[in-house]
């Protein structure tokens, strides 16, 4: 099938590679079927940079950091802040120097480097996105903090009940209203038509994922991801303690998961993404081909739908025509894998990701074995062994 691409990964290089890094992230990336990632800007040390400063500094520390160093190829998000959101000339810099987006917070990121944005920001970021064609992705939750809620999370904190109360759905709600007022504007005729806005890792399937949906039927253009983790577990059968299951926004009760699935294969939910994130996040990149199989079988997802979650539409997404599916003159980024072989992610599968003991998915029984992956032709992966040297390339926008 195509390789796979996953438009939200943290490799954290340069800078904080004792997390994750170019060359583990890629090698996980090639033994899952992954054969393009497009890099989050959030918790790189050159993050500062590239998020704010002129296109030299920024994005010669990454493309320096990626290069001889990544199995598969790499793309770059920017980043959408307060400082740089009224500066045209530094966002215009920015996706000048090759960014393929930008990124963008509606709630505390957790790095001081990367603060939290407005609909201002962003409607300012999205009016020059418009000349660029290109997206503005958005993490939506909106903090809504009361005493009831700071008493709620005063209660037991190894409980996961707990951490659920502290970023309830009303958190994503809230942002996807406040968003939905400036989406308006990337319909056609809009003043900022041309601009594209994603929604990045959707958890609630009540309000927030009724809003998206009445969105996209008016005419706004607009997209929106969920995550496997979302779509694999549920509140109620994660154990106290256990912090390998914390993301944000957090996962939610079986009966929201249900809902997701029913969104995603009625097409409501455009595509998967992963984050692998040392501090807050699933780690999950080497798996997410067989977690989605796995998982997506009992709901009979095909092969097709596959590649279109994890292939087509993220191409689209990223703007790289030549990549998402398997056609004459496209990159051959081809994942080769056997569906109905099973195995068992234990301390005997070879795990690519600096801490493999982290993934929520460790101890999982899953199906759909990824025997090689080839990158514009080159074989990177084959049978639990990487190429000699890393051939995956940087990729900067036109």
């Amino acid at each position: 099938m195509p390789g796979l691409i996953d438009v939200h990964a943290h490799l954290d290089d340069p800078g904080r590679t004792e997390w994750e890094g170019f060359p583990s992230g890629t090698r996980a990336a090639a033994a899952g079927g992954i054969t393009t990632l497009i890099d989050m800007p959030l918790n790189s040390v050159s993050l500062n940079c590239f998020c704010r400063n002129s296109k030299t500094k920024g994005t010669k520390l990454r493309i320096d950091a990626a290069k001889k160093n990544i199995y598969v190829d790499v793309g770059f998000w920017g980043g959408l802040v307060p400082e740089n959101a009224f500066d045209a000339n530094s966002l215009e810099a920015l996706l000048s120097a090759g960014a393929l987006g930008l990124k963008s917070f509606m709630c505390p990121s957790g790095i001081n480097d990367f603060p939290m944005t407005n609909s201002s920001h962003i409607k300012e970021g999205l009016s020059i996105l418009a000349k660029y064609r290109r997206p503005l992705l958005v993490h939506a939750e909106i903090p809504q903090y009361s005493e009831s809620y700071l008493e709620d999370a005063a209660n037991d904190p190894r409980l996961y009940s707990t951490y659920l109360k502290t970023r309830p759905a009303s958190w994503e709600e809230a942002a996807i209203r406040e968003l939905l007022t400036v989406s308006k504007d990337t319909r056609i005729g809009g003043p900022a038509e041309g601009a594209h806005l994603h929604v990045v890792h959707l958890s609630d399937a009540g309000s927030s994922l009724q809003l998206l949906k009445q969105a996209k039927s008016n005419g706004d253009s607009v997209t929106f991801e969920t995550c496997p983790h979302y779509l694999a577990f549920s509140a109620e059968e994660i154990k106290d303690g256990d912090t390998r299951f914390k993301c944000a926004p957090p996962i939610r009760d079986a009966a929201n998961k249900e809902k997701l699935w029913m969104a995603l294969l009625d097409g409501d939910i455009d595509m998967l993404s992963n984050f692998l994130n040392a501090w807050g996040g699933i780690s999950s990149l080497q798996f997410v081909l067989p977690v989605t199989w796995t998982h997506g079988r009992q709901y009979g997802v095909t092969l097709e739908q596959l590649a279109l979650w994890w292939s087509e539409r993220p191409a689209k997404l990223a703007g790289q025509d030549l990549k998402g599916g398997i056609a004459v003159g496209n990159h051959a980024d081809i994942a080769v894998w056997e569906p109905n072989v099973e195995f068992e992610l234990n301390n005997d599968h070879p795990v690519y990701i600096k801490h493999p003991s982290i993934s929520a998915y460790m101890g999982s029984k899953l199906s759909g074995k990824v025997l090689a992956t080839f990158v514009r032709g080159n074989l990177v992966y084959k049978e639990g062994k990487h190429a000699p040297a890393a051939c995956g390339a940087p990729i900067l926008a036109a």
